[in-house]
């Protein structure tokens, strides 16, 4: 059976090294896709090396005052001068706030004809090395749907997140509608990028217009459902509107940790809204929002279970109790951040197992 140029194409693509095809003038003939996923994301036929590789020179190749560096450049160079095969590897570092990869990749180039005209060069680690940026670009668009100021609507507050795998599943969100404060702290099942892909949805999906969150919640389970999930994914959502004229709060749990008022003064009040999480165990659970008033100087606090469920060597967990000592110990909703941070950072010894999220305001 003869096999067609268009079934070549499709073998190398579906490669997952990355395949290259230049001639003796260091002009590409040809690429898969792993390497047009990983270095540009269109090669011209006859494109010089630099155009391929997207090089910042501006010069011609091997012409810039940074080619010498070039593992792809000298790799190439001397196949084609010594009509051998040559090799050369490439170390970078890609940096994630969790922790920094350090990659590697091999650079393999020989010739593909007799008479030295064609060669294909082969890097090894192209999948490792895209895989990590992949992680590393939905890192920075999750980064992008996280709270920016520091208040809103007049109330000051302050968070933390910190994804035990870069990409996590909680999602903090503060905004202000109809001269109303909302808070939304949101949970969902599993770690990484899926569960940074349901935080996504949750963070598209849940209606900042609806002045009702538990009719907010509804729609949100609605929309969930039609998702078809299996029955281990689901959202656990403590949402919470800060009426600052009448000094109110309206709240609302789904299957999430209680939020936390300390009242100035007079101690801790754990807000007890019993509810199970969005899923599709109940699908058509009906959530209701509660009323609680509050005295100015009040501190209200909302926590994952990243939190509360933080373990040390020992197995300990850290546990609503020492979050609320924390908080008795803060004096304002930045100052119970940090403190806080400090505080599982020496309990666990710096080491998280689950998403760590907490946000703090200042009534």
């Amino acid at each position: 059976m003869m096999i067609t140029q268009k079934t070549y194409k499709k073998i190398l693509d579906a490669m997952p090294e990355g395949v290259f095809v230049f001639d003796d003038k260091l002009r590409v003939k040809a690429t898969n896709a792993a390497f047009r996923r990983s270095f540009a994301e269109t090669v011209k036929k006859n494109a010089s090396l630099s155009q391929a590789i997207g090089c910042m020179e501006t010069c011609a190749c091997g012409e810039g005052e940074n080619c010498g560096y070039c593992a792809f450049y000298r790799a190439m160079r001397s196949a084609v001068e010594e009509r051998k095969e040559k090799t050369e590897t490439v170390r970078t570092t890609v940096k994630r706030a969790d922790h920094t990869a350090q990659i590697s990749m091999r650079i393999r180039v020989f010739p593909a004809d007799e008479k030295g005209k064609l060669f294909v060069g082969i890097t090894d680690g192209t999948y490792e090395a895209e895989m990590e940026r992949e992680m590393l670009s939905a890192q920075r668009m999750q980064q992008r749907l996280l709270p920016a100021a520091k208040s809103m609507g007049g109330v000051p507050y302050a968070y933390t997140y910190i994804p035990c795998l870069g990409v996590g599943g909680d999602l903090p969100d503060v905004y202000e509608w109809d001269n109303q404060t909302y808070g939304v702290l949101a949970d969902v099942s599993g770690k990484g990028v899926s569960a940074g892909m349901l935080s996504a949805f949750v963070k598209a999906a849940f209606d900042r217009k609806e002045t009702d969150l538990a009719k907010a919640l509804s729609k949100l389970s609605v929309k969930f459902g039609e998702l078809e999930q299996d029955e281990r994914s689901y959202i656990t959502v403590a949402a919470v509107r800060i009426d600052k004229a009448k000094q109110v709060l309206r709240y609302v749990s789904a299957g999430h940790n209680v939020p936390i008022l300390l009242r100035s003064g007079e101690g801790i009040s754990e807000i007890e809204s019993p509810a199970p999480p969005i899923s599709n165990w109940i699908p058509d659970f009906t959530y209701r929002e509660n009323e609680l008033p509050y005295q100015r100087g009040d501190m209200l606090v909302l926590l994952t279970d990243g939190v509360t469920e933080c373990m040390n060597a020992k197995g300990e967990q850290f546990g609503i109790q020492r979050a609320e000592s924390v908080m008795l110990q803060s004096r304002s909703a930045e100052d119970f951040i940090g403190k806080l941070k400090a505080a599982l950072t020496v309990f666990s010894g710096g080491t998280f197992s689950d998403d760590i999220t907490a946000i703090a305001f200042d009534l």
